[in-house]
């Protein structure tokens, strides 16, 4: 197994060295062409600082063939000295204790905002990842044409949210785009929910994680799947909510033929693409809670970089995840790949000119207390049929109380498969 892996992880190598030395980093990261670009501007710029340094780049597919390769790389002790990975939960099952280095005392660790840091914490409380790309929001899209032709507000109340949907039915259009034919999309309002839930019960994470709190009996986190539920009830989605994908539903806002369509950010690369006057014609924001002393937005951290302990390299990869990490890196991919969602780096300039729902989402990070990790970044448990149970209650099929009772036992066995205590 080990040969082949590591054949195959050659044949796919992009070398920025004409010839290996003592100098030389390997560097795995996904093939996402965002991923690739931002990576090789960062190891460009990094051996013009310091030409004793050179890198040799591998890519790797996404999904779960990538998570193999990664987990079986850091198994066998070939990982290569520097890393892509995700944080948060999939982050804790690469037992980062004892495969990763410490990367506490990186002096960048001093300009990472602490939204991030959670997420690639180990148990022992040491910091073992930097950020590499920008976050996503997890919130809604808004077709701005439609809220000013109707005078609406942007809602800060899940009250008004439902207000400017009663208000754009009345009016003879779609409130609420969902596109269950890309069964992933119909958790996004759900999981986005999250910053609300944590506003109410800010222990829930961890109380959750010990098997102490349930979606079902924990009004705060019922609230989530109550959310889904009153749309469907309301009659305020598409008629072709079942069946529409996530092509379908950008296009649909993008076009003024839905007026909201819940999404990660993320979205905005896809839908300015295929229409790039959305770039002043779409809004974006957070999930509204039930209260406008607690509005902001739950964040999908970006990916990190990491050091494996197996690395002969380990305090030359340091340095340069350090300075990845930096205002000077942060800059850096920006130049090289734009900017489609806030970085993690305090000091790092933000570009003019951004496309409006990138713009809508950086005053939640300009404020402390904004924003706060999607759940998956706090706690290992995540059930596997929740995209299931959400379409069935955005359907108005199932309950909320129903759905939720039916994901705490699909977390449950979740739980016990990871082998978590108190389950």
């Amino acid at each position: 197994m080990k040969t082949l892996i590591c054949a195959a992880m050659a044949g796919m190598s992009l070398v920025l060295a004409s010839t290996a030395n003592a100098g030389t980093l390997t560097v795995l990261v996904d093939s996402n062409a965002e991923s690739v670009n931002a990576m090789q501007a960062l190891t460009e710029a990094y051996s013009k600082a310091h030409p004793d340094v050179s890198f040799d780049i591998e890519t790797r597919p996404g999904g779960s063939e990538g998570d193999n390769i990664i987990k079986t790389r850091l198994a066998i002790q070939e990982m290569a000295d520097i890393f892509n990975y995700n944080a948060g939960s999939l982050f804790q099952n690469l037992k980062p204790q004892q495969t990763l280095v410490d990367l506490s005392a990186l002096p960048s660790q001093a300009t990472i905002k602490s939204v991030f840091k959670p997420g690639v914490t180990s148990a022992d409380g040491k910091v073992r990842g930097v950020p590499f790309g920008a976050a996503r929001g997890g919130g809604i899209f808004y077709n701005k044409k439609i809220y000013a032709e109707l005078g609406l507000k942007v809602p800060v109340t899940w009250q008004e949210f439902m207000d400017n949907n009663r208000k754009i039915k009345d009016a003879g259009l779609v409130p609420v785009v969902q596109t269950y034919g890309t069964t992933w999309t119909s958790q996004v309002l759900f999981l986005g929910d999250f910053f609300n839930v944590q506003s109410k019960q800010p222990d829930f994470a961890k109380q959750y994680t010990e098997n102490k709190a349930k979606f079902a009996t924990s009004p705060a986190a019922l609230r989530s799947f109550e959310k889904l539920e009153e749309i469907a009830k309301a009659g305020y989605l598409n008629k072709d909510y079942g069946a529409a994908t996530l092509d379908d539903g950008l296009r649909m806002v993008a076009e003024g033929k839905g007026a909201h369509y819940p999404l990660l950010s993320h979205g905005i690369r896809a839908l300015l693409k295929d229409n790039p006057k959305a770039a002043e014609s779409i809004g974006y924001f957070g999930v509204p809670g039930d209260t406008a002393e607690h509005n902001g937005l739950t964040v999908w951290l970006p990916p990190a970089l990491y050091v494996p302990a197996s690395s002969p390299n380990v305090e030359e990869a340091k340095k340069f995840v350090n300075w990845a990490a930096s205002v000077s890196g942060c800059e850096t991919m920006i130049k090289a790949v734009g900017l489609s969602g806030p970085y993690m780096i305090d000091g790092c300039a933000i570009p003019p000119n951004l496309p409006s729902p990138v713009a809508d989402m950086i005053p939640y990070f300009q404020t402390e207390g904004r924003t706060a990790p999607a759940l998956e970044f706090l706690s290992p448990v995540k059930g596997p049929a929740l995209e299931q149970i959400t379409v069935e209650i955005g359907s108005g099929i199932r309950a909320a109380k129903q759905g939720a009772a039916l994901y705490d036992a699909d977390v449950e066995k979740q739980a016990k498969q990871l082998g978590l205590p108190n389950w």
